[in-house]
């Protein structure tokens, strides 16, 4: 069967012009799944970045509280200001030694996806 050139028109890869659409639309109906993997990794880090944080608050708030100073007060101090505001740290004196343990809320930036907050505990020795 011969093709007149003027009733069919080529692509540039020499496929029908029709296909040249075809890839477009395979990447954006992927698109949302690269999305919702790069939303679960960024997700992942921010998940690893809190429990740092608390680890960090919960040293600071010993040490605070080891001095007779604020733990709550240094535990806040010692987290990035965009986490101060989610985190807890009662101290627990018992004997001649502090414990704080710190609590920081985990943000979501996945909806639907909500997480327990980050504990860490420190101990230190009550500064006489």
């Amino acid at each position: 069967m011969a093709y007149s050139s003027g009733s069919y028109s080529r692509g540039p890869g020499g496929g029908p012009a029709r296909d040249r659409g075809q890839a477009a639309l395979e990447y954006l109906g992927f698109l949302p799944i690269l999305i919702i993997v790069g939303m679960a990794v960024v997700q992942l880090g921010l998940i690893a970045y809190t429990a740092q944080q608390a680890g960090t608050a919960a040293r600071a708030g010993a040490r605070g509280a080891s001095l007779q100073e604020s733990a709550q007060g240094a535990c806040a101090a010692a987290v990035s200001s965009w986490l101060a505001d989610g985190t807890s740290c009662p101290p627990s004196y018992g004997g001649d030694e502090v414990t704080v343990t710190a609590t920081v809320d985990i943000p979501s930036i996945v909806p639907g996806w909500d997480f327990d907050p980050a504990t860490r505990t420190a101990t230190m020795p009550l500064d006489h």
